[in-house]
């Protein structure tokens, strides 16, 4: 049967060469008033998709925020959990996290096990994602919940290395992350270097401010580019940072017929 699921169109993407902007939002770092001028922004603009959640989010906020977006837009809402708690319904999929960066079992499988009955009957779509920390220059959220060690900036083997085994245990997309607000956000090199070697979509975000950054994190082999931070400072920037994604897409190669 055709599915027309968030990952096959992740996957789609990936292999027609279409970038994928996609809006992270904090349901408790943005007031309501402030998300729906978010929200109208990013339907101007034609924004493909929204990540849902943060370090710190408690489940009252989180589900109230989703039942609100939902009444003001159709854009797709993904969960992108901070812990076991962070799971909602109301929400279209879930990036089930795997940390394979670090060194936490808990994070690697542990928490997995504790959330998979509440989402094994959920109507969530689950998508299994190697998630990856790289260094951003500064002590993050989530290297400092996580108590893990985020892969040095500057080391591109260990990154390659780690997303490939991380496709290679079944996993469904990678997402590298330089951390919310990081100084140094993850270089074209290391992107390139990553996207070259894997046949799953390749997730960038952390640090992205500008349009410029953004459009060169695409341009190096990104297929989907999440900013957060910069968005909540000024959500002017989501029509220039969609502009910027949306104009890297390349155009599909067709085989003559024989």
């Amino acid at each position: 049967m055709v599915t027309n699921s968030l990952y096959t169109q992740f996957l789609d993407a990936k292999n027609t060469g279409k970038k994928k902007f996609v809006v992270l939002i904090d349901p408790d770092k943005v007031r309501l008033g402030k998300i729906q001028h978010v929200l109208e922004m990013s339907v101007e603009a034609g924004v493909d998709y929204f990540f849902i959640g943060g370090s710190l989010v408690v489940n009252d906020m989180l589900d109230y925020v989703l039942k609100s977006m939902k009444e003001m837009c159709n854009i797709p809402m993904i969960l992108f959990p901070g812990n076991s708690f962070q799971l909602s319904y109301k929400a279209d999929g879930l990036l089930f996290l795997s940390l394979i960066s670090g060194r936490n079992a808990d994070l690697l499988i542990g928490k997995h096990v504790i959330t998979a009955p509440f989402l094994k009957v959920s109507p969530l779509e689950i998508i299994s994602t190697g998630y990856m920390l790289i260094d951003g220059g500064i002590m993050t959220s989530v290297q400092y919940m996580s108590n893990t060690n985020p892969i040095p900036a500057n080391k591109e083997d260990i990154a390659l290395c780690t997303a490939v085994a991380g496709e290679m245990l079944g996993l469904k997309q990678i997402y590298m992350d330089a951390g919310s607000g990081a100084k140094i956000p993850i270089s074209e090199s290391m992107i390139s270097a990553v996207s070259g070697a894997l046949n799953i979509p390749l997730i960038i975000g952390g640090g992205i401010a500008t349009p410029e950054k953004a459009a060169a994190n695409a341009k190096a082999g990104a297929d989907i580019i999440v900013v957060g931070n910069a968005i909540e400072k000024d959500p002017q920037l989501i029509k220039e940072l969609a502009l910027a994604i949306h104009q890297q897409s390349t155009t599909p190669k067709f085989q003559a017929l024989e």
